[in-house]
């Protein structure tokens, strides 16, 4: 019986984002095609960041901390529908997003995986209670700019590739009052 993971198809792309077929997700992520991917990054009114810990579960990055929520669109769906389905699958949250965005990068990680993404980066802001699925997160934390640049330059181990990637190459963007 194959698992939700091994049915899942992401969208091949090319560097302009031109869309050229599927592949399934392990595949893809095992061999390293680029495909298109989301990320979210939710802050509150007072602009801390949500960061969410992935799952130990998860195929790839378990227990590393990570922005709010990330994903693939589905084939036939918008990466803005996709963020939205995501952060509600993810973390119990609907609200309104907006891009920030879009980054392209390749990354050796655990498990023999490989990420090599064009991923569009949406933010929001939001106040409410957060609820995640404990199948995807394993907790959620509120840090300001300052104590997440802080705790990645004393501890990157504890955080996801691309998330420090982000940081890098877009952290004016990333942490910007949306």
């Amino acid at each position: 019986m194959t698992s939700a993971v091994e049915r899942e198809e992401v969208i091949l792309v090319d560097e302009n984002d031109r869309p050229l077929g599927t592949a399934p997700k392990l595949a893809a992520h095992r061999s390293g095609q680029l495909h298109r991917a989301l990320s979210v990054q939710l802050q509150d009114r007072d602009g801390r960041l949500l960061l969410q810990k992935r799952h130990i579960g998860k195929y790839h990055s378990g227990g590393l901390w990570t922005n709010t929520c990330c994903g693939h669109p589905r084939p036939g769906e918008a990466a803005i529908d996709a963020a939205q389905r995501r952060l509600l699958e993810e973390m119990g949250i609907g609200c309104q997003l907006s891009p920030l965005f879009s980054t392209r990068y390749r990354a050796d990680l655990d498990r023999g995986m490989i990420e090599h993404e064009l991923v569009h980066v949406f933010g929001g802001t939001y106040d409410r209670e957060v609820r995640p699925n404990p199948a995807e997160a394993e907790g959620f934390a509120w840090l300001t700019p300052q104590e997440l640049t802080f705790d990645v330059n004393r501890a990157p181990e504890r955080y996801s590739v691309w998330f420090r990637i982000y940081l890098r190459d877009h952290g004016a963007a990333l942490i910007a009052k949306t």
